[in-house]
């Protein structure tokens, strides 16, 4: 199953137990949609995860600068004809090999990233 069949599949239980997990889910989901309706409200939730996460407040201006430079250079990269998917992994592998000497892969693997 994946996520969403789960959380489908617990909305579903009849269990006084399971209802505060519905509650919550149902809260996530209203600020999911509050947030499509004004997207700096992602942003705002963005930015309080990372200093719940203890990140310096010059790390979280830089993390969202490198998220608007990213939008910037994909929105360059479809106006080009570049598609997403195998091609938007092969630039960004091309880019961090030049960068780091290592594709984006051998970059996560150096790193112990567990998320790309």
């Amino acid at each position: 199953m994946d996520t969403e069949q789960i959380l489908h599949l617990i909305q579903s239980i009849p269990s006084k137990k399971a209802e505060p997990f519905k509650l919550w889910l149902a809260k996530v989901a209203s600020e999911r949609i509050d947030e499509t309706v004004d997207p700096e409200l992602s942003i705002d939730r963005s930015i309080q995860n990372f200093r719940q996460l203890g990140y310096s407040e010059a790390w979280i201006n830089q993390r969202i600068k490198s998220i608007e430079v990213r939008k910037g250079l994909t929105d360059e990269w479809q106006k080009c004809g570049v598609r997403q998917g195998q091609e938007y992994a092969s630039l960004t592998d091309l880019m961090s090999k030049t960068w780091s000497g290592m594709t984006t892969s051998e970059y996560r693997e150096h790193k112990d990233l567990k998320k790309a």
